[in-house]
């Protein structure tokens, strides 16, 4: 017995990746519909063997539809994701419209999937912000053992993360600059190609972005609220994956071999860490898998308790597409959702 799923955004990067993800696992579906805006109507997207062209969302029926994985926007979602889920047909959102809804589950599987049992009160499911999906999955086992109470965090966040138009701009400044061309900047405040730009959404009053209040605000829903944390996100000239500097501090005794037991039994991590040239991973060798990836894992002897370590994971997997089907499997595993036709 299968679900049908419909994919709504399914012509951007994410949704083609949850597409391609859902076919992957093998997710059980009885059909899977490819939804975008009018513009993109009749665009062609793969799925598994199979090409699916894209329908309208502005007048589908999702009334028989079981889940929708949304990828098109806050604004969309916004207008969206509420009719979708009055309709019976669950919604399991990217963006971050519904992150900090009291009423709207925000869950990674692998760190608080017990979140699920409230979803029913919109039918809505929020991913989390994709520097945030990596960063707990790293933090739950070791808080769960050593008890984290603060963070400190500095992202290095790949082009990706801002859609196909980042992706873009960074491979037209490169060709740019290797050719002696003019280098024009579009998306990103400044040139992005061979630079960093600290700078991640928009400015708030008190002098952080938005991209850190995010993994403040959402890590301490998702993990616990009496974490601290304090974060620096910036992007840098990489096309896929994300990266993490992390440094926290706990209430018990913590040491580096115990912290690498503890994450090399946790799900969804690998540990890679040796101390030797190339014994950690980057963002390269990250992109295009599943994991969250731990390195460079060393006592700060600066504070009582402390530890740091490196972390990296494919932002439009795991910070996106792929936590949405786990969002979905997990549904399906604890029985919460049933095909609607039998």
């Amino acid at each position: 017995m299968g679900f049908k799923v419909a994919v709504v955004g399914a012509t951007g990067n994410v949704g083609r990746e949850m597409l391609a993800i859902l076919a992957e696992r093998q997710f059980p579906v009885s059909d899977v519909v490819a939804l975008a805006s009018s513009r993109s109507v009749g665009t062609e997207v793969s799925f598994g063997d199979k090409v699916l062209k894209c329908k309208a969302l502005d007048n589908y029926d999702f009334s028989d539809t079981d889940i929708a994985l949304m990828s098109a926007g806050g604004d969309v979602s916004k207008v969206w994701s509420p009719k979708i889920g009055q309709q019976g047909c669950v919604v399991i959102d990217n963006s971050s419209v519904w992150r900090m809804d009291p009423d709207v589950p925000l869950v990674v599987p692998e760190v608080n999937p017990a979140a699920l049992d409230g979803f029913k009160k919109k039918n809505i499911i929020a991913n989390p912000n994709c520097s945030t999906a990596q960063l707990v999955v790293a933090l739950k086992p070791l808080h769960d053992k050593f008890n984290i109470t603060r963070v400190v965090v500095s992202t290095y966040q790949s082009v990706s993360g801002a859609g196909k138009e980042g992706m873009d701009e960074l491979d037209r400044q490169t060709k740019a600059l290797y050719s002696l061309g003019d280098v024009q900047t579009k998306k990103f405040t400044k040139r992005i190609a061979f630079n960093l730009i600290p700078h991640i959404d928009v400015f708030m009053e008190d002098g952080f972005t938005k991209e850190e209040w995010k993994m403040m605000v959402e890590t301490k829903k998702i993990l616990d609220p009496k974490i601290k944390l304090t974060a620096t996100c910036v992007r840098v000239p990489v096309f896929i994956a994300h990266s993490e500097s992390v440094n926290i501090e706990c209430e018990k005794t913590i040491s580096a071999d115990s912290a690498r037991e503890v994450l090399r039994n946790a799900p969804g991590i690998i540990v890679i860490d040796k101390h030797e040239n190339g014994g950690y991973v980057t963002p390269h060798e990250a992109a295009g898998e599943d994991a969250t990836y731990i390195s460079r894992i060393r006592e700060d002897a600066t504070v009582e308790n402390g530890l740091a370590f490196w972390c990296v994971s494919d932002n439009l997997r795991k910070g996106a597409a792929l936590n949405a089907v786990q969002i979905a499997e997990e549904l399906v595993k604890r029985k919460l959702i049933a095909p609607k036709k039998g």
